[in-house]
């Protein structure tokens, strides 16, 4: 039943304890807490000591770093830190003239040809068909399934496209779409396209892989729906359709949720279905991107969780014992002997951590269930009281990081601005319907959502490969091209794209007949028995 497990014993989700015990030897090793060898002698002492050290040398290292931090200024008397503003650099004039000549020779391209020829290269659209798993019974999957992508990722509708594109009717799309269409296999085509954008030479100019950024971005809705809230964010009823983006610019998860959640469940979510082979272990978002839970669960399953925080001077920092005392900045953690980690706590519930983390990793329970669960926990609940201050521990480790490190400042500022300019990106691809899902099933706008970052991929791998056409274009013709210039060359770029097709423009030439305004139908009896007009068109 839809919203049990809002009631459940989360509890129950959980694997057996000898089942977690067997599983986390490899487990610690995967997710970074131990050294290959080294994980038959961890246990809750090891992970207590390994947080106190990691706390102890962060707020060691800024405390030292403090004098020669220009940024940086912390009141004595308040503990409030204030950063200076950097002013972004801007592109340089060699990249600036780069990216001028990639958009002076950007062929034009259609979006149905985009997505035609992402689907020839990459081969995305065989992963749909019947839920039987049979063979489509169709005369031309390729085609079916190409336009049923282009309709439904750009918001169309399959009615309405079925107006502009002959050949097809809007029920033979509505059919494909419900029928051969699933969440699952839209996530499978999804990642064949993250994949073949990894393999390009010219991703390796935006990024590695190893870092993703999470946001979210409003999508209209009917009111008369299960998911549609009104948004105190956004200060409009719809949902969120949440993307992470990778640093090579391609979206890798879409979720559509609730505009009246918590965004930050959803972040761990997105990192462990993603099916693609880019397995990002850096993540950065907005304030809605972190908790205390959330910090925690991201550190246990080996996710450095690296948010922009607004409002961070007003957030507490915690010192790693009561005797910890700093020269320059033990304003920041209050009075003195306050606001100090509970590490026996922490090492009290280390099996409980362990198992909660390995069951989210297992798949045996929803990190988005968890951290909901979590949200809401209590003083008394002992798993909550974990997670928080081992979240406690790892958001005061990255405040201390963001307020010492000016490069990372950028690089979390740099990637959350990547994401932004994707949502105005998929935006501009979805532009069917005023922007208004249609659907009401939950299913269905999910289903939307993923149609549309499909649809957007397809387009940012295509735009790379023209990118890459015209790199070697003007490298034959003498031009030096540096790779820190085609780095701050976007792939989101739309103005060589038309999106609405080609209108047919034989009708110009064709004189209308004159038209007749009159009606052999007698209007009098509509009008009755009212007053006379007269003098009513005379000013007052």
């Amino acid at each position: 039943m839809a919203g049990s497990e809002e009631h459940a014993d989360w509890n129950d989700q959980l694997l057996p304890m000898n089942v977690v015990e067997a599983k986390l030897p490899a487990y610690l090793v995967e997710v970074g807490l131990v050294e290959p060898g080294e994980e038959m002698s961890y246990d809750a002492a090891s992970f207590r000591r390994q947080l106190q050290d990691r706390l102890t040398a962060a707020a060691a290292a800024a405390d030292a770093g403090y004098p020669d931090n220009e940024g940086l200024i912390i009141a004595p008397e308040t503990g409030i830190p204030s950063l200076k503003r950097h002013r972004a650099d801007g592109q340089t004039p060699s990249a600036k003239r780069l990216e001028e000549a990639i958009k002076a020779r950007m062929p034009e391209r259609t979006l149905l040809g985009i997505i035609a020829r992402t689907a020839y290269w990459v081969e995305w659209w065989r992963r749909f068909g019947p839920a039987s798993g049979a063979e489509p019974k169709l005369k031309d999957p390729f085609g079916r399934y190409v336009l049923t992508t282009f309709t439904k990722g750009t918001n169309m509708g399959p009615y309405e496209a079925a107006k502009h594109i002959p050949g097809v009717s809007g029920h033979e799309l509505s059919l494909a779409a419900n029928r051969h269409f699933s969440i699952a296999l839209l996530n499978e085509a999804i990642a064949d396209v993250v994949n073949a954008h990894a393999e390009l030479d010219i991703s390796q100019a935006w990024g590695n892989g190893s870092t993703v950024a999470a946001d979210g971005t409003h999508m209209d809705t009917y009111l008369n729906n299960l998911l549609a809230e009104t948004s105190i964010r956004y200060g409009k009823p719809g949902g969120i359709a949440y993307h992470h983006i990778s640093d090579t610019y391609i979206a890798l998860f879409t979720h559509f949720i609730p505009c009246g959640v918590w965004e930050a469940v959803y972040i761990i979510e997105g990192l462990l279905k993603n099916a693609s082979e880019l397995k990002p272990t850096t993540v950065h978002a907005d304030t809605q991107g972190q908790s205390f839970p959330v910090f925690a669960l991201a550190h246990l399953l080996g996710f450095d969780l690296v948010p922009r925080i607004r409002n961070w001077k007003d957030l507490t920092f915690y010192r790693p014992t009561r005797s910890a005392e700093y020269v320059h900045i033990d304003a920041l953690f209050g009075e003195p002997g306050r606001n100090v980690i509970d590490w026996d706590l922490i090492e009290s519930q280390f099996r409980h951590l362990m198992k909660v983390a390995v069951s989210v990793r297992e798949g045996a329970i929803s990190s988005t269930l968890l951290l909901r669960r979590l949200r809401a926990g209590s003083n008394k609940n002992a798993t909550y009281t974990a997670f928080r201050e081992v979240g406690r521990v790892i958001r005061t480790v990255q405040l201390l990081r963001y307020l010492t490190d000016a490069p990372l400042r950028r690089r979390v500022t740099a990637a959350t601005n990547k994401v932004e300019s994707f949502n105005r990106f998929s935006q501009w691809v979805g532009f069917g319907n005023g922007g208004v899902i249609a659907d009401n099933d939950p299913v269905e706008q999910e289903k939307t959502a993923k149609f549309n970052a499909l649809l957007s991929n397809a387009v940012i791998f295509h735009n790379a490969l023209d990118i890459a056409e015209i790199v070697r274009q003007l490298q034959a013709e003498g031009m030096d091209i540096a790779p820190e210039d085609l780095a701050q060359v976007s792939p989101y770029l739309t103005e060589h794209i038309r999106r609405f097709g080609e209108y047919a423009t034989h009708e110009l030439g064709a004189e209308p007949d004159a038209y007749d305004p009159r009606l052999d139908v007698d209007f009098t009896p509509l009008r009755g028995d009212e007053p006379a007009t007269e003098g009513f068109s005379q000013a007052a």
